[in-house]
């Protein structure tokens, strides 16, 4: 069987996960996020991000994360700004527009957008109420293309939506990744400080499932229980969730998760700089984008699996490697090996 490269949530979860779910499995709880491993897990957050203010909310995956949070914001008139590599924009089936809400996708090779970009989408809607109303900003950290926001970019964005009345929300799928990047300035504390909502992911870093949403602006918070459980994403069994993230978090486990994917990522990435490689773009997280002939992507496909990401030109094209917190070494050297192989 191929060792696989394609994603961040191959494997099932972290040993001590499952081991805190056995441990607690016959203790008896409240539903619906009010056991207290929820709670915990919730005041645990909101200690990291210094903002008590902050409510946090635990769903099962990212795609319900952002169609929860971005139709419970806008109003039917109102749409959102992403860069076009983003989530919602290109990998979610439609999931926004299908609540009403138009996006602005923004073109970007490094996957980021900056208050410039905004602008100019703000500045060709101006015909009230003939258009959309821009209401909310969408970002990755780190992004689809594997790079991440600097703290002055991210206070740049927050300073500019605020100016004009627009909403910040970070995807975090991968905010764990980011956070633990070697060029990274920023702490979660910047992210309960400089965005109206963001999330922390789960999923892709060492938990069976979960997100959580952590929303900072008072005035989104109130009714934000009826959307979830409208959309069906809240939980009877809600310590599935909160025993996750507690786990996660008591003990800074989830950095260490990506830190440790991110390290992997950085081996694959030194193995085909050496043989003079060079890369879609330039990333210090768990995902690396190497470009490639498509002889090298066949000989490389014969024990690995991968993403084909970008086609280029007749004869070569990018691919997508994605680490895990569970990629071991064992698994490195074979795939360096092969690397340093490549005719």
């Amino acid at each position: 069987m191929k060792y696989s490269f394609k994603n961040d949530y191959a494997e099932g979860a972290h040993p001590r996960i499952l081991e805190a779910l056995i441990q607690s499995n016959l203790i008896q709880q409240n539903g619906y996020g009010l056991d207290e491993y929820s709670l915990n897990a919730e005041n645990i957050i909101r200690q990291k991000i210094n903002n008590p203010k902050s409510k946090v909310h635990f769903v099962s995956g990212g795609t319900q994360a952002n169609l929860i949070v971005i139709s419970a914001f806008l109003r039917p008139h109102e749409s959102v700004v992403a860069a076009a590599t983003g989530h919602i924009f290109t990998n979610e089936s439609g999931a926004i527009e299908a609540t009403g809400h138009k996006v602005h996708g923004i073109e970007t090779s490094e996957g980021k957008i900056y208050p410039d970009d905004i602008q100019k989408i703000i500045d060709v809607h101006q015909n009230k109420p003939h258009q959309v109303k821009q209401k909310l900003v969408y970002i990755s950290n780190s992004t689809e293309v594997g790079t991440i926001y600097s703290k002055k970019e991210l206070i740049d964005l927050y300073q500019f939506c605020q100016e004009r009345n627009l909403y910040l929300f970070v995807d975090g799928a991968r905010l764990g990744h980011a956070l633990t990047a070697e060029n990274n300035d920023l702490t979660l504390e910047d992210f309960g400080k400089y965005t109206d909502a963001f999330y922390l992911g789960g999923t892709k870093n060492g938990a069976l499932i979960g997100e959580a949403i952590i929303i900072n602006n008072e005035s989104l918070q109130e009714e934000f229980g009826f959307h979830l459980k409208q959309k069906g994403a809240m939980l009877a069994k809600g310590r599935l969730l909160g025993i996750q993230f507690q786990e996660l978090l008591k003990d800074d486990l989830y950095f260490d998760l990506a830190k440790q994917a991110n390290q992997q990522a950085m081996k694959i990435k030194d193995a085909f700089t050496q043989v003079g490689c060079k890369f879609l773009s330039e990333t210090f997280t768990n995902q690396i984008f190497p470009i490639l002939t498509d002889s090298q992507i066949e000989q490389l496909s014969i024990n690995f699996d991968f993403y084909v990401w970008k086609k280029l030109d007749n004869e070569k094209s990018a691919i997508r490697l994605i680490t895990s917190w569970a990629t071991t070494n064992e698994i490195i050297e074979k795939f360096t090996t092969e690397i340093k192989n490549l005719k």
